[in-house]
């Protein structure tokens, strides 16, 4: 019976230790649960001081708009498109110059389709640097390097091209795109 006693006793403080283990096993737990809960309240009470800091700046009220305003824009927009629509549609009279004829000359011309329609003081001394750059890249630059230049520099010349056939008929004659416009003297003054 000793042994017996003996055996329960070891099994007593073999339980007593597994006891203490699992107490402090939890204990260990719930200090990091707490820890945890308080890391997550101290986040969000961040969170909420930032909102309030955010929602206190007042923010300036926008203007009125007045909704006549914004269709009076579409409409005058939706008339000018049509205006340039209707111009564009239209074939050329006699002493006109045709846009299409214009535009296509400049795109595979560059700035030496301007002659058709543009003024002489920026037609010619544009056709005269793209001969000089064209002459000049050729020489230094090979063709592969070219190519991204002419994409993008040969339809802007078009656009130029086209809207110097569109001034020239608008107002009878070349008319100048760039620079200042030559003011008119008054004679005998």
């Amino acid at each position: 019976m000793a042994d017996d006693d003996a055996v329960r006793a070891k099994l007593a403080a073999l339980e007593a230790e597994v006891k203490a283990d699992a107490d402090a096993q939890r204990a260990r737990k719930e200090a990091a649960l707490a820890k945890l809960r308080e890391q997550k309240a101290a986040q969000q009470a961040e969170r909420d001081r930032q909102l309030a800091v955010i929602t206190k700046k007042k923010r300036e009220p926008e203007p009125e708009r007045d909704e006549s305003e914004g269709l009076g824009g579409a409409l005058e927009l939706a008339t000018r498109a049509n205006k340039v629509r209707n111009e564009l549609a239209k074939k050329p009279g006699k002493g006109q110059k045709s846009w299409v004829v214009s535009s296509v000359a400049s795109l595979v011309l560059g700035p030496i389709g301007w002659l058709y329609a543009g003024s002489w003081r920026e037609a010619v001394p544009a056709s005269a640097g793209w001969l000089l750059l064209a002459t000049l890249a050729s020489k230094i630059l090979p063709t592969m390097l070219l190519m991204p230049v002419l994409l993008v520099a040969l339809p802007l010349s078009a656009i130029g091209g086209l809207v110097y056939a569109l001034q020239y008929n608008r107002h009878g004659g070349r008319q100048r795109l760039f620079g200042d416009k030559p003011k008119k003297q008054l004679r005998g003054g």
